[in-house]
């Protein structure tokens, strides 16, 4: 099988898993994850690029803000990947392979210890040695003709919002809440939402795990309708109209009796909603209602 029917396979395996699960994978699975009924390693065992003998080019790098190296995005899809530690040459041979031969790669995006969000494919689109970093991309990016025209941008800036910061955003949620829904702590992950608190459209809706909440896609729904409402105290709130409605066992048991409830929240407190958003969110569903 040919190099780019590999790493096909492998992205439509990795695909099938992130769609039935919570949107990140450990570093356990990808060093042993399973491509059409066969283990294959998507992950170097300590650096943070893997280049596999079978392949001609490298498979996957890993890229971190906390990490040692300066990887960051430098525009909406695109990312700066430093080159590894000493000699231009060794593992970053192959990683120039990749752009010469413009194979795809993989991005592993480090959202805690031992966990990624994989974002694939992605394209390593330069090499600038006098700074000693090359310039990845997703695809959708690498198709425009003009990145940094006003409208590719902002095509760039929204496809890049969906494909990466959501399923980042959601990825980090989930994992704080341990895959539940924070209302009725539903556990499966594949029918649970990282719901804003304020949305992205507020100057504080910014992407992260204490904007953010586990919802499951009923309570999401509620959330989003001001049909449920939540306090600075982590209570939730059934809208009044709703309480008085009687429809089934879905709006009873799903709904109206969950009304004066808590939260199940992230262990670490560092990870719970920020009060003052829950606050002025639940100021709009009492407006709503």
């Amino acid at each position: 099988m040919g190099d780019l029917k590999v790493r096909e396979e492998i992205f439509s395996a990795l695909e099938s898993r992130l769609a039935a699960g919570s949107g990140y994978i450990s570093s356990a699975e990808l060093a042993s994850f399973d491509v059409a009924g066969a283990p294959r390693r998507l992950i170097a065992n300590s650096k943070g690029i893997w280049n596999p003998r079978d392949l001609e080019a490298t498979l996957s790098v890993v890229s971190s803000a906390d990490g040692p190296y300066a990887d960051e995005e430098i525009s909406p899809g695109v990312w700066r990947y430093d080159y590894e530690a000493g000699s231009i040459h060794g593992s970053n041979t192959k990683l120039r392979r990749a752009m010469d031969t413009s194979l795809p790669i993989i991005l592993l995006r480090k959202i805690a210890t031992g966990v990624y969000v994989p974002h694939f494919p992605v394209y390593v689109v330069a090499d600038s040695p006098t700074d000693r970093f090359f310039t990845l991309a997703i695809d959708d990016v690498v198709r425009l003709r003009d990145p940094e025209e006003p409208d590719a941008r902002r095509y760039a800036e929204r496809v890049v919002k969906q494909r990466v910061h959501q399923p980042e955003f959601r990825g980090k949620v989930l994992l704080a809440y341990e895959n539940r829904c924070a209302v009725c702590r539903l556990r499966h992950p594949e029918l649970l939402d990282a719901a804003h608190i304020l949305p992205d459209s507020h100057p504080q809706g910014k992407p992260v795990v204490t904007n953010g909440l586990s919802l499951c896609k009923i309570h999401h729904g509620a959330y989003d309708s001001n049909f449920l409402g939540i306090d600075a105290e982590y209570q939730v709130h059934i809208n009044a109209d709703l309480l008085l409605e009687q429809d089934g066992p879905m709006l009873k048991h799903g709904l109206q009796e969950m009304h004066g409830t808590t939260l199940a929240l992230p262990r670490k407190r560092a990870q719970r909603p920020e009060r003052g958003n829950l606050e002025e969110r639940f100021e709009r569903f009492l407006k709503a209602g």
